[in-house]
Formats: C-alpha cells, structure tokens, sequence
C-alpha cells in the first residue's frame, strides 16, 4: 500500500498546481522506485498526455521486456484503455490502482479534458496473448477524494 499511497499524495500535490491529478510510479521486482510520472495534458493540451502512458513509453525505452515483466506500476486510477495497451506493449507484469474508471467516470462525468472510458483495465488485458496482473481498486475513497474536487474546480 506505500506505493499506491505515494502515488494517490503525488496526485494531490498535482491538482494543487492545477494538473490533472493522475500519477504512476514504476516499481521493480526488489521494491525500487524506477520512474515516477504525473499527468502530462499540459501545457500543451496532449490528449494522450496520461500519466501511464508516458511512463510506460519511458520505461519501454530504458528496459526490456523481460525485466519490465518482473515490474509493478502503482497508478493513482485505474489506467484506461490506451494506458492499459501501453504497460501490455511495455512488457509490464503487475498493475496496481487506486479509484476505478467506473468510479472516475461518474465523478468528472463527460468532461471535455477528461471523456472518461468506462473500460476496465482487466478486460484490455484478458484480450492480451500474456498476462498482466491486475489488483485493484485499492483505497479508493482515499484516491478519489482528489478527482472530487480537481473536476468540482475545473468543470
């Protein structure tokens, strides 16, 4: 839970700059933090600027899949479809999430910075040739205790 806790006060910490608060931390196999990523919309307004996805594409770029496999992320959400392709084209063997996309969904709602995908990660998975664990949601009142507010502000 220290790891999925560091990523949920990254993600205050975030929102309080006024980032979208969605964080991921690479952890390996011996309980290093490899990477830390927030969210990176802005300033440049990426679409595709989710903080899973960049990490796992500088993950991609520093190690191998076979060592990836032996890795965890520790996201503050649950990562969506394009994050979860990401971590299975990366290699990565574990995932780990705070609030849900069902539950995210509901707070920000059709949000034009955030059109959340009700699509569980698992499911992108299962559709993989290998497995990816999934655990999750964890915590999840405590992790989406910061989407209430950020998308209350930023509605």
């Amino acid at each position: 839970m220290e790891f999925l806790r560091s990523a949920i006060r990254l993600s205050e910490s975030i929102a309080e700059q006024g980032i979208h608060p969605f964080t991921a931390l690479l952890v390996d196999a011996d309980g290093q933090v490899l990477m830390e990523q927030v969210n990176a919309y802005l300033p440049d307004q990426d679409m595709t600027g989710h903080a899973e996805r960049v990490l796992m594409t500088r993950a991609s770029k520093a190690y191998r899949p076979d060592f990836l496999a032996q890795c965890t992320m520790y996201v503050s959400a649950e990562p969506c479809a394009m994050c979860a392709g990401a971590a299975y084209w990366a290699g990565l063997g574990r995932v780990v999430y705070g609030v849900s996309e069902k539950r995210l969904k509901a707070i920000t709602g059709n949000h034009p910075e955030n059109p959340t995908l009700d699509l569980p990660c698992r499911q992108v998975f299962e559709s993989g040739q290998r497995p990816v664990d999934v655990i999750g949601p964890l915590l999840e009142d405590e992790a989406a205790r910061v989407h209430e507010s950020f998308w209350a502000k930023h509605g």
